[in-house]
C-alpha cells in the first residue's frame, strides 16, 4: 500500500459547545502554518466558523473543514459543532475520521453532551485524546477534571502532559513522555522553551510517568513480560505501546494545554500524527453489495475499486451544492464521476476541493482516508454511497437526530409561501434534521428541528441565502373529541321541499364510546327495506365528513362507533345527497347527546440531566400536569421519563434549558389521548368559539 496513504490522519475536535473547539483548530492552522494568524471567536475572525448565523452567536452551527502539514504527514481536521441544536452534524461527520479529541473545558469539566459526543466516538470505534483546555482560567483545575473523566467513563485515562503553573499563571506543560517542561511566553505564537521540568513538579511527573510506563507496557504482552521482568524499555518500546494502547483503545491520552493561548497545541500535534491512526491502520471499511445484498468490505487501497461516504452537504444559491465526502478506498481524480447506488444514477463532476474553512481550493486527485469535495451534484445526499457501477457498494450512514421539537412555520409576506417552502426543501439537503409536513389535523405546515435554535437558525439562514422571510410560531395543539356514553335511538329526518322533486331521509342510530385509539366504527345494522342498500354508502359517507368536525370545539371525533339500524325512504325525494345531509346531522345530534368530551395528546419525554437537576425537573413536570414514569442513572445523570400533555410542552427546551444551566437535553414523541381536565376543556372550546366568530 502506499506510503502516502499511510501518511495521512483525519481527526475530529468534538465537545461540550463552549469549550473551545474552534479556538484549538485556528491554534492547530496557524502552529502549523497552514494560516499566518489565530482567528478569534469572539472577534468574527475565525477560519473555521464563518457563517453569518456562527458569527453572530459565537457557536459553531456546521461541521467544518480544513487540512495542514505536520511532520510529513496531511491531516484533515474537521472542527464539529457542540450546541445540542447542531449535534446531528457532528454524528454524522464523525463517519469520515479515523480519529478524534475531545475537549473538556478546565473550569467546568465533563458536560452533557462531552457525553454524547463520547457516545458517538464510542458507535463509530474512534481512538481519541483529551485536551483539558482553558486552564489559564480562574477555578481551572486539570487534576479534578481528569478525577471526573475517571469517574464518567469507563475508560483508562493517562496523562501525557500536565500544566505548569494553574489559572493566571499557566505558562506551559510537562511533558511526561520526553520528561521535558515547554515553557511558553505571554502572546500566543506558540514558542516555547524546552527545559527540564521545575522542581517543585519533578516527583509529581516521575509518579505519573511510571503510570504512564505501566499503561503503555499493558498495551502488548512482549513489552509487558519485560517491564514485568524489571527491564527498562527503550524509547522505540514506549513509542511503539504508546501508539498500540491509543489505536486499540487500551487507553485515552490526556493533554493539557489552553487554544486561546495557544499553549501545549503542539505536544498535541505530535500525538495526532504518531498515535493516532492512518486509513491502513484502520483497516476495512464493511458494506453491502446493493445488487446481491451480501457482506463486502473495501481496504484503504489505492488500487482498489473507489468508494466514498458523503459526511456533508452544504446547500449555496450562487455557488451550488458542494459535496463533502471521505474517500474509503481507491482513488479519485477532477473532470471524471462515479456512480451513485441508492439513487442508481451514475454522476460526473469537474474540479475536486480540499475545502479550508469557506474557502475551496483545487486539487488534481485524492487517495484514501481524505476528505474531499465536489460541487452541483444532481441527486447525491448526505449519506450516500460513491463508488464505481462496476463494483457497487454501499456503506452503512449514520442516521440524523431525531426531531425533538416542531414550529409552525408561514411566509412573512403573503405571497412568498412558495419561496418559503422550496428554500426550507433545499436546506434540509445540507441539514438532514430538519422536516417539513404539512399536519393533517391542524392543516398548519410544521418544521421540525432538534431545538428552538435550530428552527430559528433555518429562518436566518432562508433568509440570507433566498431573500425570504418566514415565521414561526407555536403549533397548534392537535385536539380530538370522543363520547362518553351510549344513546340508543338517535332519529334524523331531513325533508325538504321547495318546488318539484325534493329531498327526503331518515336515518335511526344508536352511538357507542370504544376504547381509547379504536378509531371509529359504521356498523351497518339494517333489517328489512325501509332504506335501500345503495343509500348505505351516502350515509357512512355523510359520517366520515362529520366525524372531521366535533360539536364542542370543532376537532376530529374519534374511539365511537355508530350503528345505522333503520330509517324511511321516499320512492321520489330520496337521494344520495339526503341521506349524506341526514347522517351528517344525525351524527352532531348523537354526539351532543352522548356527553362528548375533549381529548389532548399526550407526549412521551424522556428527559437527561444532571443528578442536581432532577428535583427541580420533576418538580417542574409535576407543575405541567406531567407523570413520572420512571428514573434510570447514567454515569453523573438521570435519564426520566415522564408523560405530559402536548400543550404543556410546546416550548418547554428553553425552559429546561433555564433550569438546567444548559445541560439538560431531551426527546419527545406522541404517546397517546387522554380526556382533558374540565376547566381546561371550557378554555379550549371558548378560544374555539371566539376564533370561529
Amino acid at each position: 500500500m502506499s506510503e502516502k496513504v499511510s501518511r495521512i490522519r483525519s481527526v475530529a475536535l468534538i465537545a461540550h459547545g463552549g469549550s473551545g473547539k474552534t479556538s484549538l483548530a485556528e491554534a492547530i492552522l496557524y502552529d502549523s502554518g497552514t494560516t499566518n494568524r489565530i482567528g478569534k471567536v469572539d472577534q468574527g475572525s475565525a477560519v473555521m466558523d464563518f457563517e453569518p448565523e456562527e458569527l453572530k452567536r459565537s457557536v459553531s452551527i456546521n461541521a467544518s473543514f480544513n487540512h495542514f502539514q505536520w511532520k510529513k504527514n496531511l491531516v484533515h481536521l474537521v472542527d464539529t459543532p457542540g450546541d445540542v441544536n447542531f449535534l446531528s452534524d457532528t454524528k454524522i461527520a464523525l463517519q469520515g475520521v479515523d480519529a478524534a479529541v475531545v475537549l473538556v473545558d478546565g473550569t467546568d469539566g465533563v458536560k452533557v453532551t462531552t457525553e454524547k459526543v463520547w457516545s458517538y466516538a464510542d458507535a463509530f470505534h474512534l481512538p481519541r485524546a483529551v485536551f483539558i483546555n482553558k486552564l489559564e482560567r480562574e477555578r481551572a483545575d486539570f487534576f479534578k477534571v481528569l478525577d471526573q473523566l475517571n469517574k464518567v467513563f469507563p475508560n483508562k485515562f493517562v496523562p501525557i502532559t500536565i500544566p505548569i503553573g494553574s489559572e493566571h499563571d499557566f505558562k506551559g506543560v510537562a511533558d511526561l513522555f520526553k520528561m521535558k517542561a515547554y515553557l511558553y511566553g505571554s502572546d500566543d505564537t506558540g514558542r516555547f522553551e524546552a527545559t527540564d521540568i521545575p522542581e517543585e513538579l519533578a516527583d509529581q511527573a516521575e509518579e505519573m510517568r511510571e503510570s504512564l510506563i505501566e499503561f503503555i507496557a499493558e498495551s502488548d504482552d512482549e513489552l509487558l513480560e519485560k517491564y514485568l521482568d524489571g527491564q527498562e524499555l527503550s524509547k522505540e518500546e514506549l513509542s511503539r505501546g504508546l501508539t498500540m494502547g491509543i489505536r486499540s483503545g487500551g487507553f485515552v491520552p490526556v493533554l493539557a494545554g489552553s487554544a486561546i493561548k495557544n499553549i501545549g497545541v503542539q505536544p498535541l500535534l505530535d500525538l495526532i500524527v504518531d498515535g493516532f491512526p492512518s486509513p491502513m491502520d484502520r483497516g476495512a471499511f464493511k458494506g453491502t453489495n446493493p445488487d446481491s445484498g451480501e457482506a463486502e468490505e473495501r481496504q484503504p487501497d489505492e488500487n482498489a475499486p473507489f468508494s466514498a461516504l458523503v459526511i456533508k452537504t452544504i446547500s449555496d444559491p450562487y455557488a451550488g451544492k458542494l459535496t463533502v465526502f471521505r474517500i474509503i478506498s481507491g482513488s479519485l481524480s477532477a473532470d471524471s464521476g462515479f456512480y451513485n447506488p441508492a439513487k442508481e444514477q451514475k454522476e460526473k463532476f469537474g474540479q475536486l476541493y480540499y475545502l479550508e474553512g469557506k474557502a475551496q481550493v483545487s486539487i488534481q486527485s485524492t487517495v484514501p482516508g481524505e476528505i474531499a469535495a465536489v460541487a452541483k451534484l444532481k441527486v447525491t445526499s448526505t449519506g450516500d454511497t460513491l463508488c464505481t457501477d462496476s463494483a457497487p457498494i454501499v456503506y452503512p450512514a449514520a442516521e440524523a437526530l431525531p426531531a425533538s421539537i416542531s414550529y409552525a412555520i408561514d411566509a412573512k409576506n403573503k405571497g412568498d409561501e412558495e419561496k418559503v417552502f422550496s428554500g426550507i426543501v433545499k436546506l434540509t439537503e445540507e441539514d438532514p434534521t430538519l422536516k417539513l409536513e404539512r399536519d393533517p389535523r391542524t392543516h398548519e405546515i410544521l418544521l421540525y428541528g432538534t431545538g428552538q435554535i435550530h428552527l430559528e437558525v433555518t429562518c436566518e439562514k432562508l433568509l440570507r441565502k433566498y431573500g425570504v422571510e418566514a415565521m414561526l410560531k407555536a403549533p397548534k395543539v392537535p385536539y380530538l373529541e370522543t363520547v362518553t356514553k351510549e344513546k340508543r335511538g338517535i332519529v334524523y329526518r331531513h325533508k325538504k321541499q321547495t318546488g318539484g322533486r325534493g329531498q327526503f331521509a331518515e336515518v335511526h342510530f344508536d352511538i357507542f364510546p370504544m376504547p381509547r385509539g379504536e378509531g371509529y366504527v359504521f356498523d351497518e345494522a339494517l333489517v328489512g327495506m325501509n332504506v335501500p342498500r345503495n343509500f348505505v354508502p351516502a350515509v357512512e359517507k355523510g359520517l366520515d365528513e362529520a366525524k372531521n368536525k366535533g360539536v364542542l370545539a370543532g376537532y376530529p371525533v374519534v374511539d365511537f362507533k355508530i350503528r345505522f339500524y333503520d330509517g324511511k325512504s321516499h320512492d321520489v325525494d330520496s337521494s344520495e345527497m339526503a341521506f349524506k345531509i341526514a347522517a351528517s346531522m344525525c351524527f352532531k345530534k348523537a354526539m351532543e347527546d352522548a356527553s362528548p368530551i375533549l381529548l389532548e395528546p399526550v407526549m412521551k419525554l424522556e428527559i437527561t440531566v444532571p443528578d442536581e437537576f432532577m428535583g427541580d425537573v420533576i418538580g417542574d413536570l409535576n407543575g405541567r400536569r406531567g407523570r413520572v414514569l420512571g428514573m434510570e442513572g447514567r454515569g453523573s445523570n438521570q435519564v426520566i421519563t415522564a408523560h405530559v400533555p402536548m400543550s404543556e410542552v410546546l416550548k418547554y427546551q428553553p425552559d429546561l434549558t433555564s433550569m438546567t444551566a444548559g445541560r439538560g437535553t431531551f426527546k419527545m414523541e406522541l404517546d397517546h389521548y387522554d380526556p382533558m381536565p374540565a376547566p381546561l376543556q371550557e378554555k379550549v372550546i371558548a378560544l374555539s368559539k371566539k376564533v370561529e366568530a
